[in-house]
């Protein structure tokens, strides 16, 4: 019996672990097949504050829990198959153990960048191949730039890479884009966005020191293409990992977990939700840290019944 289990061992479940561990609540915390997240994934990061010359992805998650380590809060290796949450204490099935019960649990189990699953994609996540723009596309300064994808968010990162890339070539399957007019407009007025519209997306070409270029298939002529680029952003939408929760928890419209604004309240007393779990707009390593020191607080109020929150309003 654990009076806070965390699952999620991403910058928002480690800091909500150091929280939690420094309050003494002795938190478990539950690391799941990606231990430290997609940040474990990236090389350099230059954008999260204190470190002013920059430091990679896998050292800071690593720092991250020695912190919490520090404080005492202890890890167990698992991947939880099925969560009964109807009532305290909860249950967690990992594997095939015996089940783990708490008092209280934080889901920061993060959202999955959705990939196109063709050769040379995920082995060059971090060398040349991207699911972020605002973590990646300064490293990309005066280069060429491949945008996979034809949805808002995928106009919205062609646009933002605009500011680094000396061009940034859109790439759909279709002819027809899914996003939004206004974001079509934006994007189709701006000078330094090319369009390579219906090609389907084959292979990411690697060269002798990085990313090369996207090969192609021109859906219109069926001819395979190599349109060269330095970098390749993948812009097809991300998947919150919430699928355990079997639909025991509200969910938004985007199907990431609800909580109630300026909080990280679910709809279910004594379970928080924290990270990009429950954050389908920022997606920043330092906005899910935000959230993982509210869900702390929050989690650390109910478990000492000072909160102040009224659990029966609605999300």
């Amino acid at each position: 019996m654990h009076k806070v289990v965390i699952l999620g061992t991403g910058p928002a479940g480690l800091t909500a672990a150091i929280y939690l561990a420094r309050a003494n609540m002795n938190p478990l915390v539950i690391e799941g097949a990606e231990p430290g997240g997609q940040l474990t994934t990236t090389t350099d990061v230059e954008n999260f504050p204190g470190f002013p010359e920059g430091i990679m992805g896998p050292e800071l998650m690593d720092n991250m829990r020695k912190q919490a380590e520090r404080f005492g809060a202890t890890f167990k290796r698992g991947w939880v198959k099925e969560v009964d949450i109807a009532k305290p204490p909860f249950k967690l099935y990992l594997d095939d153990h015996d089940p783990i019960e708490a008092d209280a649990l934080i889901l920061s189990t993060g959202a999955s960048a959705k990939l196109l699953g063709i050769p040379g994609e995920k082995e060059n996540i971090g060398q040349g191949v991207s699911t972020c723009a605002t973590c990646d596309g300064f490293f990309f300064r005066g280069k060429k730039i491949i945008v996979v994808g034809g949805g808002d968010s995928a106009m919205e990162e062609a646009n933002f890479l605009t500011k680094f890339a000396s061009q940034v070539t859109v790439v759909h399957r279709r002819t027809e884009l899914r996003a939004s007019k206004i974001m079509q407009d934006r994007a189709r007025q701006n000078e330094k966005v090319a369009w390579a519209l219906d090609r389907t997306p084959i292979e990411v070409v690697k060269g002798e020191s990085g990313v090369k270029g996207l090969k192609v298939m021109n859906n219109e002529t069926g001819k395979e293409e190599i349109i060269e680029a330095d970098g390749i952003f993948i812009a097809i939408g991300h998947q919150p990992n919430t699928a355990f929760l079997n639909g025991q928890i509200a969910l938004d419209d985007n199907g990431y977990v609800a909580v109630r604004p300026g909080t990280t309240l679910t709809d279910i007393p004594g379970v928080f939700a924290c990270g990009d779990v429950q954050d389908h707009v920022y997606r920043q390593a330092i906005t899910a840290a935000g959230t993982g020191c509210m869900a702390a607080l929050d989690c650390e109020r109910y478990l000492e019944g000072s909160a102040t929150h009224d659990w029966s309003q609605t999300l």
